[in-house]
């Protein structure tokens, strides 16, 4: 693409990508399956936007990370062929955002019970990716009757500000971009690990153009400050990772609190997940059981859709 010429990004369609991921992985797809926009009111007037997938009940609920939406997980569904629902986080996607900006797993947990109530009260198993990971973890202690299985993506409440540098620098870069394509050469710095293509996908799911021909994300860091919340030694924004600090994630109390089957995947090449985390999670967690997806770094759907989809099945099954 000229990167001079913003003509070539096409008019988005929301469900007009889903060949693209097909041929990309070389799924075997025979056919297209339903998938359709539905949204949760909220006791509070906001709305939380999700996808549903597939005409039977939804055999798994999909939960997205920071500054994701719900169609990261686009190529990991059509990849396993089952009935599902991705949720949109407040703040992410077609979500309304908090006035509060208080975006912290808790708070994120009970909004999506309310979704996986309404839309997937039977659902086998939760999967959760990065603030997505914690954010299921919460749903797992605050709301047991709706996790019978967990399975939670490259993280731990053993993030902190040191491994997870790269992802923060990622996500407090720009707000807009004079073009898609000054949009694009930011992002793939950023995500060595992944495709160009899959990379463009995930923006026009994630971003989008101002009249004046620039482009901008569509997640909230607007009002993210006034959410502040402190752990440890310091304070932050509530987001995917806690303060660099040698105190103790009181999350980890919540961790062990997890009663249902617990699953842990690590990408390979991602450093926010460590060894350590992963020792103090099998001590927490007797049962857990861990895989490593190698060639994956943080976004271990981005990265190897289809081995992790085969994770996921190995789960169901």
């Amino acid at each position: 693409m000229d990167s001079s010429d913003d003509s070539a990004v096409a008019p988005y369609d929301e469900f007009g990508l889903f060949e693209e991921n097909i041929a990309e992985f070389g799924l075997d797809v025979p056919q297209l399956p339903q998938v359709e926009r539905r949204s949760v009111a909220l006791d509070d007037g906001r709305l939380l936007s999700l996808l549903a997938w597939g005409d039977q009940p939804a055999e798994i609920v999909f939960v997205h990370g920071g500054a994701q939406n719900a169609h990261t997980w686009d190529t990991v569904v059509l990849a396993l062929g089952r009935s599902a629902l991705a949720v949109d986080l407040p703040g992410h996607g077609h979500s309304s955002w908090r006035n509060d900006g208080a975006y912290s797993p808790s708070n994120l947990a009970d909004d999506v019970a309310r979704a996986v109530k309404m839309h997937a009260p039977d659902a086998q198993l939760v999967v959760g990716m990065s603030l997505g990971g914690l954010t299921s973890m919460m749903l797992a202690t605050r709301h047991p009757e709706l996790v019978r299985q967990l399975a939670m993506v490259d993280i731990t409440p053993g993030v902190n500000g040191e491994k997870a540098k790269a992802i923060i620098d990622f996500v407090n870069g720009p707000q807009s971009f004079t073009s898609f394509d000054d949009l694009l050469t930011r992002t793939i710095e950023f995500n060595p690990t992944r495709s160009e293509s899959s990379l463009r996908r995930g923006i026009l799911h994630n971003a989008h153009q101002l009249p004046d021909g620039s482009w901008q994300w569509n997640y909230d860091r607007t009002n993210r400050q006034t959410g502040q919340t402190t752990k440890g030694n310091g304070s932050m924004p509530e987001a995917d990772v806690t303060p660099v600090s040698g105190d103790r994630n009181p999350l980890w109390d919540d961790f062990a609190a997890i009663a249902c089957p617990l699953t842990l995947i690590r990408g390979s090449l991602s450093p926010v997940v460590d060894d350590a985390d992963v020792a103090e999670a099998r001590r927490l967690q007797a049962d857990i059981d861990v895989h490593l997806v190698d060639g994956s770094g943080h976004s271990v759907q981005g990265d190897r859709p289809v081995e992790l989809a085969e994770l996921l099945n190995a789960l169901l099954d």
